[in-house]
């Protein structure tokens, strides 16, 4: 098996080698080649010291990204590569960054430090593939492994666990049975790793197609990081809606929504406050106002894991109005669209079929039908162009004020309902017509 190499890496290669350096690519871009995936980044190790490897390219661009580690980052062609000097690690008194490093002239010692065995792995087109711990073994068998002591990986940086977990829903593999072991031995760790970093590993993990398996494996891993979670394992809803728990019905609805970061978003958070809503009548379980609540509680987490506030309001506004109904009609549908806009409706569309995809089969495929429905009449209302907001709206302020409407209040009043009535389809957005109306509207008889 080859690896196709770009120019820029082999010129590196052939350069660190030129000068009696030994220099393999590394790590995810060989485990994305063996996959068949084009490598996003290609990092490459040598046995050259960083100032070696400076002296090496000496003219060009290059970054000191972190000499204290032995990395160093060479732009050529505006495209930036990773040189890193074979190393062994110290203690990881932080449980995620050694305290100090040791240059090693030994590939194998490099890599026995890694995290998992897929990430293992290197590469020199002279020599080949180098791959002491079985990666592309485990590639083929489709599994995540700790390199060495599966423990001690963890200890020494606990983000690994939720990288494992990212990784089994990323590419769809299975978490071997030592490593997910101490992934639950070790699961407290996570307390001690940025809520930044975690939100990163958390985005990746949940729009994988596997995510469904690991959200309902390591759901006590999590819990670590969210103990919101723990309310909703094995949580019955009993109502005929609901064939599965909450929160194997949040891994099944996540799982059905679109591979985009809001979205499921939406769909892990969106029935959070369930457990705290639920009431029964006639042995029928309900969950009033869930979603409100849940919008609220949702709100709180993603401020915790510090994530930007347009994320924030996008996922709770959509949380809100989740179960909400929504009719095929034209009225109905300019009214959401005069609410929330045409991209965050469309949104809505997706979170709701999400959610009855992950419901029983006896009510699935109506609410699927219903929303198949809306479909169209967005369409026509889109390409159409009809009005649903202030901006389309025939007349603005300035033609208030040309017929003598001129506070402010009473100009923002008057077109507001102007709207309202062309929404509702009880006037035309026509410029002489809404004038008209305006007059009325301020005068009645």
């Amino acid at each position: 098996m080859e690896i196709r190499i770009p120019d820029e890496v082999k010129y590196i290669i052939d350069t660190l080698e030129n000068s009696s350096y030994e220099a393999y690519v590394v790590g995810g871009c060989v485990r994305s080649a063996v996959l068949g995936i084009e490598p996003k980044d290609w990092d490459i190790c040598t046995t050259a010291l960083p100032v070696q490897t400076m002296q090496c390219f000496e003219g060009c661009h290059i970054i000191e990204t972190g000499l204290k580690h032995g990395t160093i980052t060479l732009v050529l062609n505006h495209k930036p590569f990773e040189i890193t000097t074979y190393r062994i690690d110290g203690l990881y008194s932080d449980n995620r960054h050694p305290d100090e490093v040791e240059f090693v002239g030994d590939l194998k010692a490099d890599l026995s430090r890694r995290d998992f065995t897929i990430n293992a792995m290197a590469y020199n087109p002279k020599e080949g593939f180098v791959d002491f711990f079985d990666g592309i073994s485990d590639i083929k068998n489709r599994l995540i492994r700790c390199v060495g002591d599966a423990d001690k990986r963890f200890q020494e940086d606990a983000l690994r666990i939720m990288r494992a977990l990212r990784f089994a829903s990323e590419l769809d593999f299975n978490i071997e049975d030592e490593t997910s072991a101490a992934i639950l031995r070790n699961k407290c760790l996570l307390t001690n790793i940025a809520a930044e970093r975690i939100a990163v590993e958390l985005n990746r993990l949940i729009t994988g197609r596997n995510v469904e398996n690991v959200l309902l494996a390591y759901s006590s891993v999590l819990e670590v990081i969210i103990p919101e979670i723990k309310e909703m394992v094995g949580f019955a809803q009993n109502n005929p809606n609901h064939h599965l728990d909450i929160w194997s019905h949040t891994a099944a609805s996540v799982s059905k929504a679109p591979a985009d970061t809001v979205l499921r978003m939406v769909m892990l958070f969106h029935d959070f406050a369930k457990p705290k809503s639920y009431s029964e009548v006639d042995s029928v379980g309900h969950f009033y106002d869930h979603a409100k609540i849940s919008s609220e509680v949702a709100k709180e987490i993603l401020a915790r894991l510090k994530y930007d506030n347009d994320t924030i309001e996008t996922v709770t506004q959509l949380i809100l109005y989740h179960d909400v109904d929504i009719l095929p009609e034209r009225k109905d549908i300019k009214r959401w669209l005069n609410r929330v806009g045409e991209k965050r409706f469309r949104q809505l569309i997706e979170v709701k079929r999400a959610d009855a995809s992950a419901q029983s089969e006896k009510h699935r495929s109506g609410k699927l039908a219903e929303l198949d429905s809306v479909l169209p009449v967005l369409s026509e209302i889109i390409d159409q162009r009809q009005c649903f907001s202030l901006k389309d709206l025939s007349i603005n302020g300035n033609d208030l004020i040309a017929i003598g409407i001129t506070e402010g209040i009473e100009i923002g009043n008057t077109l507001n309902s102007l709207l309202e009535l062309v929404i509702n389809e009880s006037v035309e957005n026509n410029r002489d017509e809404l004038l008209e109306v305006a007059k009325d509207i301020r005068h009645p008889e």
